[in-house]
């Protein structure tokens, strides 16, 4: 069946009872291709029986579905035009790793962050009836842990007093990439409604529409009512007819028959509605379904015995540990010198190895959920009764909260250490995750300190530094995946704050780097030196990017004709862009000392939204491989 399926126009041609066996043939070809070629799986698994039944349904592309974590959404890549191109997801030049409309019609939004779709859509649902386009459907299906992000009850606060006919889907499998938490969570857990009640509340709203008697106003008040005479009954509120916004479910959301037959009577309807569906992270592979954390995204596998791929053994023991696994043994290891230091982590405790200092520290431990901005500021809030937060976020979702950095951090100086982990390119997760603007949106901000580490060795000295007394709010960033050292267990000492320091003299060149990159710029000066015996460049590791090393940035200026700067930061406002601003500050000085200004070159990335592919042929893309730093080198 699959493989007659072009678009949903070919779908919408199917019997109703042939979709179990389509679903079924989804999820194979799914399995078979991650199996390959990695990428988000136990998610994708989950929302198949709800994707086949939204494009049956309604009349998309013109009709919007708008996806929340977009990670959820293989199904309905394969379902809309790309089956044959699916085995190029995530790979560089492949289609993208989410839902995008620069790739298709039916991506309706940007959707690699989560808990935007309920504002999204509502926003163009607002736009349709504004157009009198009455008979466009706009759905946002949010799922996956992201009702806990504040965004999504912004939008559900407005939804319920701005006209619209949104339906939102909570695809509710009780998880996000680990276990979900918070209020909203246990609330999804224990809802229940009476179908009895649902039916026949439903059948006289119908009617009601149909005598011309049910009008906006008379709508709220009725649910109002009737959530009020149900809480009474049952002595259970619903927390969504409470704002006035109609609730169905929930449903089982792997019954496709069910799904479509409760979408078809509910998708005409007028004002905002919820439907509430119960699926299964991981739903048809029972490896995934056992344990949807590690099968979020579990890399290569094989599909018939469940063993995922990667070094074990001691092969696996010589390899250099991932940074951020790095962090989390610092983090217990720094914890048990210091009461004072407690973990907060927006729903990342996997994923940034925050789970070692929950298993050694559970009461020290905090996983906020999706809430970037309140991890932030409840970090602050802990900071000023004397307490010293290690909150970690991943780079690209602390865009989410810089409101919370500065207002509530930075301005009073609070000891909150933000380590930003996934900073710089993180590869075939693409644009919507790539950690290329931390370091021009922070470097402006008083008092913050903004870091980077050259190695393993290095952020554990960083993160000795910052929790130190007096430090303020200390921010250290780190990119996604290993390093090279193999031997990181280094003594806990504290760095100079605000102080480089030079990894090799030479005369000719000097590069001036800022983190891990700096070990490409060695490799790179290394190959040039054994090429070119005559050439010698200098090397400094700058360490912090804010305060800068006046000292060395100047000494350097004066010193040598040509200056490289290596970041793996946006090129706009990034490190080389202080050390731009600091030369030209001391212009006059430094022509004065040697009747010439350095020529700086500033290496980092593009003044675009980087795409997809792995770090390598990324950093060769941007121009930030050993060739092409060497090709630099060179033109001196």
């Amino acid at each position: 069946m699959l493989s007659a399926i072009d678009s949903p126009d070919d779908l919408r041609k199917l019997e109703v009872g042939q979709l179990e066996n389509l679903c079924a043939e989804l999820r194979s070809d799914i399995l078979d291709e991650l199996a390959q070629n990695p990428g988000h799986l136990a998610s994708s698994l989950g929302a198949i029986e709800l994707t086949v039944a939204l494009h049956y349904v309604f009349r998309t592309p013109y009709d919007r579905i708008v996806w929340d974590v977009g990670h959820q959404a293989y199904a309905h890549k394969i379902l809309t035009g790309r089956r044959d191109s699916f085995c190029t997801n995530r790979k560089f030049g492949g289609i993208k790793p989410f839902p995008s409309p620069l790739e298709s019609e039916y991506d309706t939004f940007a959707c690699g962050h989560a808990s935007n779709s309920i504002s999204a859509a509502l926003g163009m649902s607002t736009a349709a009836l504004g157009r009198g386009e009455t008979d466009r459907h706009v759905v946002a299906v949010i799922g996956d842990g992201a009702m806990s992000g504040g965004l999504a009850f912004e939008g559900l606060n407005n939804a319920s007093d701005t006209p619209n006919n949104l339906l939102i889907i909570i695809n509710d499998n009780n998880m996000s990439i680990s276990a979900p938490v918070g209020g909203m969570t246990e609330y999804l857990h224990h809802v229940h409604t009476s179908s009895f009640y649902n039916r026949l509340r439903n059948r006289a709203a119908r009617s009601l529409e149909k005598w011309g008697m049910l009008s906006t106003g008379r709508r709220k008040f009725l649910i109002r009512f009737g959530n009020a005479l149900k809480s009474a009954i049952t002595a259970q509120q619903n927390v969504f007819e409470g704002m006035n916004i109609r609730y169905f479910g929930p449903l089982d959301g792997h019954n496709i028959k069910e799904l479509v037959h409760t979408l078809e009577r509910i998708k005409d309807m007028k004002g905002p509605r919820i439907l509430h569906i119960h699926t299964i992270k991981g739903k048809g592979y029972e490896p995934a379904e056992e344990k949807p954390t590690i099968w979020h995204a579990p890399g290569r596998f094989n599909k018939d015995t469940g063993e995922r791929g990667g070094g074990s053994g001691e092969k696996a023991q010589m390899c250099p540990p991932r940074f951020q696994d790095v962090f989390g043994e610092t983090l217990v290891e720094l914890a048990r010198r210091n009461p004072r230091i407690m973990g907060v982590t927006p729903a990342m405790l996997t994923g940034c190895s925050m789970h070692l200092m929950q298993q050694a520290f559970p009461e020290r431990t905090f996983d906020v959920g999706i809430a970037e901005g309140h991890a932030m500021t409840f970090s602050a809030g802990m900071a000023k009764e004397g307490l010293q937060p290690f909150c970690n976020i991943y780079s690209s979702f602390a865009q989410r909260a810089y409101d919370n950095i500065i207002h509530d951090a930075a301005l009073l100086s609070l000891p909150v250490v933000l380590c930003l982990d996934r900073a710089g390119l993180v590869g075939e997760d693409g644009p919507t995750h790539h950690g290329a603007f931390d370091i021009p949106a922070l470097r402006p901000i008083p008092h913050i300190t903004l870091c980077s580490p050259y190695d393993e060795c290095e952020l554990r000295r960083m993160m000795f530094t910052a929790q130190e007394e007096g430090r303020g709010t200390f921010v250290i960033r780190y990119p996604r995946g290993s390093g090279r050292l193999t031997d990181w267990r280094c003594p806990l000492e504290p760095l100079e704050v605000g102080k480089g320091r030079m990894l090799k003299e030479g005369n000719d060149v000097a590069i001036l780097s800022f983190g891990p990159i700096g070990n490409v710029a060695a490799d790179a000066i290394a190959e040039v030196e054994r090429q070119h015996p005559g050439m010698s460049i200098a090397h400094f590791d700058l360490r912090f990017a804010k305060p800068l090393d006046e000292e060395l940035v100047l000494g350097v200026a004066r010193r040598f004709r040509r200056i490289i700067v290596l970041e793996d930061g946006a090129r706009i406002g990034g490190v080389g862009s202080a050390v731009v601003e600091l030369v030209a500050d001391h212009a006059a000085e430094i022509f004065a000392a040697r009747k010439a200004l350095p020529e700086i070159v500033r290496m980092g990335l593009p003044d675009e939204f980087v795409t997809h592919g792995s770090v390598a042929e990324l950093y060769a893309l941007c121009h930030l491989d050993k060739d092409s730093i060497i090709a630099e080198i060179l033109k001196a």
